[in-house]
């Protein structure tokens, strides 16, 4: 089952080598930078490092064989799909067939075997075609495969990876209706009755609830020792109690399911419980702080498939006898938004490095997000201008990637947020 793409990312191949870091005073401001890298040297011993853009031949090889796959086996469905908000469910299980459901997850479960950097390229390129399938990609790589892999016992990573690797959508239940920024505010509770818990309450918008088999749950088991109370529940899609709602009729990322759930009397066994009872904060955090860089590459793979859609057009569009993009005017445009492009990039790559070689990356990460969101809306407004009235028609994709990344200013923490994070990061660089 995921065998392409297991066979073109086999983990023998050679990976280049990292560079280390360590930290110093700089003033009174702690820095992180470089120590010189041993192994990578100019003529006459000078150090050097490969460029943030330098891939592993693993990473070459698995960005161009999803960069293939995306334009052969999802661009057709992608019109159909927004117009009918609902995903293909071939789209879906040639996911699976391709291994890009449990990229990070071990051979051992059926897993590609790959790593967390291989995982925001595949976001990355799914989503210059379409948004939505790199969502549900992302979801299921940095969220829900990585809760199992890092919290489960070895009877849960046996049930529950092998599915989530080849045929099993999963689901994460965090957000509701008085809990969205203040997340830990959440009001669904678990009540303790001898080796299980019920469950009651209500979670909004919820990815991937539709398609989903298994939904981790984030649940309160003791309101008074406030968000310290909460825990990680593993509920399965058949569960008796657990209703998923109508899907929401949204203005973008329309073939991505977003869905209400409820949870009426859901009894779940003790041995359900993911990680520690009370540590359900600490997941949902450490998550999420690893999510906004899979967010980040949906927003620059976004903007990258719009741009590149656009700049053909005004090569060929002709007025007043000469092509579009020869007007000076139109040039400093495109120059300006592929510069910012180019920018969330780097930031997205360092922020997704940063976490691969076990690094401090939290602010990093709420930088890469915050930005390459912003860019995201300035490069679809941007290329809609660009492409005049034919560029407001759905006869072209750009409309729909100017729908789509709205979001990206929203889930996995608000720009306000990120920013509010970033602030708090900042100000403890400057301690004494």
């Amino acid at each position: 089952m995921a065998a392409p793409l297991v066979r073109i990312v086999s983990k023998s191949l050679k990976q280049l080598s990292r560079p280390s870091w360590r930290t110093c005073q700089s003033g009174v401001r702690s820095r992180t930078i470089s120590v010189p890298a041993t192994d990578s040297l100019q003529p006459g011993g000078v150090s050097s490092f490969p460029p943030l853009q330098t891939y592993s031949e693993e990473e070459s090889m698995m960005r161009e064989a999803v960069k293939k796959y995306a334009q052969e086996r999802i661009a057709p469905h992608v019109s159909k799909m927004d117009e009918n908000s609902a995903m293909d469910e071939e789209v879906i299980k040639s996911l699976f067939e391709q291994g890009l459901m449990g990229i990070e997850i071990d051979p051992e479960y059926s897993g590609t075997g790959s790593s967390f950097f291989s995982s925001i390229l595949v976001i990355e390129e799914l989503a210059k075609v379409d948004p939505s399938v790199a969502v549900l990609v992302d979801i299921q790589n940095t969220l829900i495969n990585v809760l199992f892999a890092k919290l489960g016992t070895p009877a849960q990573k046996e049930k529950y990876l092998n599915r989530l690797s080849t045929d099993m959508c999963g689901s994460f239940c965090l957000s509701e209706a008085e809990s969205g920024s203040d997340a830990f505010s959440l009001k669904t509770r678990a009540e303790k009755h001898k080796d299980f818990y019920v469950i009651n309450g209500s979670k909004m918008w919820i990815s991937n609830a539709e398609h989903a088999g298994v939904f981790l749950v984030m649940a309160n088991v003791d309101p008074s020792a406030g968000y310290r109370g909460i825990t990680c529940f593993i509920v399965d899609r058949d569960t008796e109690g657990l209703e998923i709602c109508k899907k929401e009729n949204k203005l973008g990322l329309r073939a991505s399911s977003t869905c209400p759930l409820n949870f009426d009397n859901v009894k779940v066994p003790e041995k359900n419980i993911l990680g520690e009872v009370g540590h359900g904060y600490k997941y949902a955090i450490g998550m999420l702080n690893e999510g906004r860089i899979g967010i980040a590459a949906q927003m620059l793979g976004l903007a990258e498939g719009c741009f590149d859609h656009t700049v053909p057009y005004t090569r060929q569009r002709m007025q007043f006898g000469k092509r579009i993009f020869d007007f000076q005017g139109l040039q400093h445009q495109i120059a300006h938004v592929a510069t910012q492009i180019e920018a969330a990039r780097l930031l997205t790559y360092n922020a997704a490095r940063l976490k691969e070689a076990g690094r401090p990356f939290i602010k990093e990460a709420c930088m890469a997000k915050y930005f390459s969101a912003e860019v995201a809306t300035l490069t679809t407004s941007k290329c809609i201008e660009w492409m005049g009235g034919v560029g407001f028609t759905k006869d072209y994709p750009i409309e729909k990637y100017y729908r789509d990344c709205k979001i990206g200013t929203i889930y996995e923490g608000t720009t306000n947020i990120q920013l509010s994070t970033m602030a708090k990061l900042i100000d403890k660089e400057y301690d004494v």
